[in-house]
């Protein structure tokens, strides 16, 4: 981009900047489009940026892979149930370790060594996300009832970006491991906020699985059954979508699915007219 193009650039984002100014940003990152390092800190100095535009950022992450790989050092096998991963008492001290241990204080420095200030924090500080086992059969596998969000406000209303380890509590002490956009979608709720971003590993919803080019860019909730009908969303995207729709409900404005592993994905979606993935209203 020459310094011509990077003007336009600013120009097309002035209206998006001052929609978004002082305004809630929920952005999910975790899993496959995390494994990159180059890309991972391209994605926390997008961050910065937006934070440094007058934006709130609150990052909430996952870390399957990485738990995955640890509860392999540990001699155990890795369990899913329809996608979720099972998780008992010991597979859920795993699970904290790595992401409120590992990847959460990784993704805070990361930010703060591409310019910016974060504050790494798990589910269970300021007993933020509290929970009930999802299923039986999952064990230590968290369904949300309660967000508490002044922890959060707190770090957002300092300049700095909260970064969310998906880690929950119960009243009795256990541990509880929650899927990543779910915690996402129900923070975002609870925070009120303008936007909530899915960053993953696929470019967005497309009407033909096999075809990149064939994006859907805007995609309305009261949509979703006949698309889910039709078989345009299907196998693993449904959970996602569900999460869409669900941070919709509880009030977040806009929903977007997009690509982790493109550079500059979030500005894209954000500040241009164009976009890069696929919004949710």
């Amino acid at each position: 981009m020459d310094k011509q193009e990077q003007a336009e650039f600013l120009i097309e984002a002035m209206p998006y900047i001052k929609k978004y100014f002082n305004k809630i940003l929920v952005v999910k990152y975790g899993g496959n489009a995390m494994t990159d390092e180059k890309i991972k800190s391209s994605v926390m100095r997008d961050l910065v940026v937006l934070n440094m535009l007058g934006i709130k950022v609150v990052l909430v992450h996952g870390g399957g892979p990485e738990i995955s790989e640890t509860i392999k050092a540990f001699g155990k096998e890795s369990k899913f149930i329809n996608g979720l991963r099972y998780t008992d008492a010991e597979t859920a001290e795993i699970v904290r370790m790595v992401l409120a241990g590992k990847v959460n204080k990784s993704l805070a420095d990361l930010i703060e060594r591409n310019g910016g200030k974060a504050i790494g924090i798990c589910g269970q500080d300021g007993h933020m996300l509290k929970c009930v086992p999802a299923d039986e059969k999952l064990g230590y596998v968290g369904k949300i009832t309660e967000v508490k969000t002044d922890i959060i406000s707190d770090i957002c209303n300092l300049g700095y970006v909260p970064v969310i380890s998906t880690v929950g509590f119960d009243d009795e002490g256990h541990i509880y491991n929650i899927n990543a956009d779910t915690a996402a979608a129900a923070i975002a709720g609870a925070l009120s906020a303008e936007g909530l971003i899915l960053m993953t590993d696929i470019r967005g919803l497309l009407e033909n699985k096999d075809d990149p080019d064939s994006l859907i860019k805007k995609v309305f909730v009261s949509d979703i059954p006949a698309l889910v009908k039709q078989g345009i969303i299907s196998g693993g995207m449904i959970p996602k979508i569900e999460c869409c729709k669900d941070a919709i409900r509880r009030g977040v404005k806009k929903v977007f699915i997009t690509d982790g592993r493109v550079y500059h994905s979030i500005l894209i979606e954000l500040l241009s007219d164009e976009g890069s993935g696929t919004m949710f209203v």
